[in-house]
């Protein structure tokens, strides 16, 4: 990779799960970092950043940005080479889907790249989208050439009121493209990553992933997982994507980052021979009927269609462009989910072994 050490970089949402691994990833390689945040006069937010910029070779700056002001990043993306554009939440406990997720999606992208196409220096952008740009429900797979997931594919089953997270992403992204094709300043570059899983910079993450892991050892789930596949990569080969896709000349297009095709069922059982002794990691999987009768009253997302069109059925993804183009390895799905456990065993947020 020809790294550019003399001009700076912005990275959005820099105090994000993925974000955290990305900035540590560019300040060890001795960038300048533009951190772009909400708010930089909170210590407690920024204090993992900080502790990965004291023990490395390069320089982090941190700058106010807000992703639904038009203009709130030019102070962060002045003189910047590269643009990451990480910041886009993951949650799936919403009242207001359109205001929590496709807003901040599609418009923060918007107000992200309007501000590149102002700033001369940029060359390139790396967008963070998802594998749920390419697909909404697992039944999807169904429809697709050789019944396999391809950057040549796009969702077109989600939607506000089914799958809003898939959906916001899928708007995001295809803006991304839309103002990439209409100028000629910056080269675009998207990474569409599975599931994101592994220790978190920040060991408190607030992404969703943090929330599964951590229900898998706390006894929500001991009752069972449902049958039901998707694609998992870990955050830290997911940052080291971040960076091929920026310094590689070659790198282009869309980019699945998915080291594993997997399921719950899977999940639960690398977990089990580790931790299982001490945790109620679950052993066995819940019937689709009945996922089908209660999930709705147990958690809102799990409504009868997402049961209807996701439990009992695989996942399966290409990742060989990202391995050909980007020369990405991914680490086994054994290290991403045990440490990541471990993580939350030593953070205190699952008890300590003895204790259940």
């Amino acid at each position: 990779m020809n790294i550019d050490k003399s001009k700076p970089v912005l990275v959005t949402g820099a105090t994000g799960y993925v974000a955290g691994w990305v900035v540590k990833r560019l300040l060890e390689e001795g960038l300048i970092v533009h951190a772009a945040v909400r708010d930089p006069e909170d210590p407690a937010k920024l204090k993992y950043l900080n502790q990965v910029a004291r023990n490395a070779p390069g320089t982090i700056k941190y700058f106010k940005a807000d992703l639904l002001k038009s203009g709130s990043f030019a102070d962060a993306m002045a003189n910047c080479q590269v643009v990451f554009h990480t910041a886009s939440p993951f949650k799936t406990d919403v009242k207001d889907p359109q205001k929590e997720l496709v807003d901040p999606a599609r418009l923060g992208t918007r107000n992200v790249l309007e501000e590149a196409n102002r700033v001369e220096s940029v060359k390139r952008v790396v967008v963070t989208s998802s594998c749920a740009a390419i697909y909404g429900d697992n039944a999807d797979l169904l429809d697709t050439p050789d019944h396999v997931f391809t950057e040549d594919v796009w969702n077109t089953s989600a939607s506000l009121d089914h799958q809003a997270y898939s959906y916001s992403k899928t708007v995001a992204e295809q803006e991304a493209w839309k103002m990439a094709e209409a100028q000629s300043n910056w080269k675009l570059v998207v990474l569409n990553p599975s599931l994101v899983m592994g220790p978190g910079i920040n060991p408190f993450g607030t992404s969703e992933s943090f929330n599964i892991i951590r229900q898998l050892g706390d006894g929500t789930l001991k009752t069972g997982v449902p049958q039901m596949g998707f694609g998992l990569v870990d955050v830290r080969d997911l940052a080291e994507a971040h960076l091929k896709a920026a310094f590689m000349e070659g790198a282009q297009g869309r980019n699945i980052i998915s080291g594993h095709n997997t399921d719950f069922p899977e999940m639960a059982a690398v977990l089990h021979e580790k931790f299982g002794a001490q945790y109620p990691i679950p052993k066995s999987t819940v019937p689709k009927w009945l996922l089908w009768l209660v999930g709705p009253m147990i958690n809102k997302v799990l409504t009868r269609k997402v049961v209807m069109r996701n439990v009992n059925y695989p996942w399966k993804a290409d990742h060989s462009k990202s391995v050909r183009e980007l020369n990405m390895t991914y680490r086994p799905l054994k290290d991403s989910l045990q440490e990541f456990f471990q993580q939350m065993i030593d953070s205190g947020q699952l008890p300590t072994p003895g204790r259940t």
